[in-house]
């Protein structure tokens, strides 16, 4: 089976991991402090705050940014759970922006026209989660004007988008959200096994996010509402969580950035490869906005269903069946049972249920060979050419 993304590791890995495990420090050790400051030296931002993983850095991230009861968070319906669960997580209302029709992310000018009514009535949302779906950011640039306009705090979700760049600088600076969010899931563009970082600009976010996931604990006797008793003094100021990430996956994670460049060209190759050959095919392809470079973490292809005698599930099928991993990138949140339970409703977001309908991941990763792709593009044309 040829998966739709697998993680590549090698002896160098293995080794940084080992290195740790023959030392005094596998947890909260500093490892993790020189993985965050190589992440946030790499995407020219101030602060990196690791975690556990991406969902717990969406978690803290609208923690940080005072999302609570009472309160509205906005995505995309086109994304994983955790883009919306955060908001739950923290008590606030959930609603969601329909996706642009060509980039299959968040659309900047339906974002508008929601911004405008939400004005009208007072239900501004506090916090967005832009999603920089597949690799790619969303507009933005327009997303960050709009922030300014109506008063919310902006998180980019780039779990996908790890190397990916935006308006020239690499996504995560911070030019253009509050926080950024990655994830390192081994099927993501590096990987620390389970992990995720927040990235930030404004030194109280992380302070707030670097006690948030540590129990909401703190030696800083700054923070502290009475002197400390001594060296073994702590407090706890509110309440946090145990999101901490470990000095074993921080060594990984150091490890897989040396190799970031390398993985980022490859993906880009085989993205072009499967652009050029698919051309022909009754197919929407990607398109990347104008400011958008990609880190291709997926290639989503549309299928043309109303040129084609199969359909959306029997083509899905008769991938699987060749061999190959194809996956769906994503069911649209809204049509998920637990927020169906919250009143949304099939045709609330039209364009994310249109390309719910005809979407297929094909499979993309590093260790790909020309090979593979040509097997997975030549059953691809078997099947549409029925």
């Amino acid at each position: 089976m040829i998966p739709y993304g697998r993680q590549s590791l090698d002896q160098a890995d293995i080794d940084a991991v080992v290195e740790v495990l023959k030392s005094d420090w596998l947890t909260q050790g500093p490892t993790i402090e020189r993985f965050e400051a190589a992440m946030a030296e790499r995407c020219e931002a101030a602060f990196g705050v690791a975690v556990c993983n991406a969902t717990a850095a969406l978690h803290i991230a609208c923690l940080a940014a005072g999302l609570g009861e009472g309160d509205i968070l906005w995505t995309s319906p086109n994304t994983f759970l955790a883009s919306a669960n955060c908001g739950r997580y923290c008590g606030a209302d959930v609603d969601f922006v329909d996706i642009d029709p060509l980039t299959w992310n968040l659309d900047a000018q339906a974002l508008e026209r929601k911004l405008v009514a939400a004005e009208r009535t007072g239900t501004l949302p506090k916090v967005l989660v832009a999603v920089a779906f597949s690799g790619q950011s969303c507009d933005m640039r327009t997303v960050a004007e709009l922030a300014r306009r109506y008063g919310f705090t902006v998180i980019e979700d780039a779990s996908h988008a790890v190397g990916a760049r935006y308006a020239g600088r690499p996504v995560g600076c911070g030019e253009f959200a509050d926080m950024t969010v990655f994830s390192f899931h081994p099927v993501k563009i590096i990987t620390t096994g389970e992990g995720g970082l927040v990235l930030t600009n404004r030194p109280d976010l992380a302070q707030r996010l670097c006690r948030l996931r540590s129990h909401g604990m703190t030696r800083d006797p700054a923070q502290m509402d009475e002197p400390s008793h001594g060296p073994w003094y702590y407090q706890q100021i509110e309440l946090g969580f145990n999101y901490r990430i470990t000095d074993m996956q921080a060594a990984l994670g150091l490890s897989q950035l040396t190799k970031l460049d390398g993985f980022l060209a490859r993906r880009r190759e085989l993205a072009a490869r499967y652009l050029r050959l698919l051309a022909y095919l009754p197919l929407t392809l990607p398109t990347l906005q104008a400011e958008a470079e990609s880190a291709w973490h997926l290639f989503v292809v549309r299928l043309q269903t109303e040129r084609l005698t199969l359909g959306h599930r029997q083509v899905f099928e008769g991938l699987r069946a060749a061999g190959i991993g194809v996956n769906v990138h994503y069911i649209p949140l809204h049509l998920q049972a637990y927020y169906r339970d919250l009143g949304f409703v099939a045709g609330d977001f039209p364009e994310a249920e249109a390309y719910y309908a005809q979407a297929i991941s094909l499979p993309l990763f590093p260790a790909m060979t020309d090979a593979e792709q040509d097997y997975v593009i030549d059953q691809l044309k078997q099947l549409l050419i029925i």
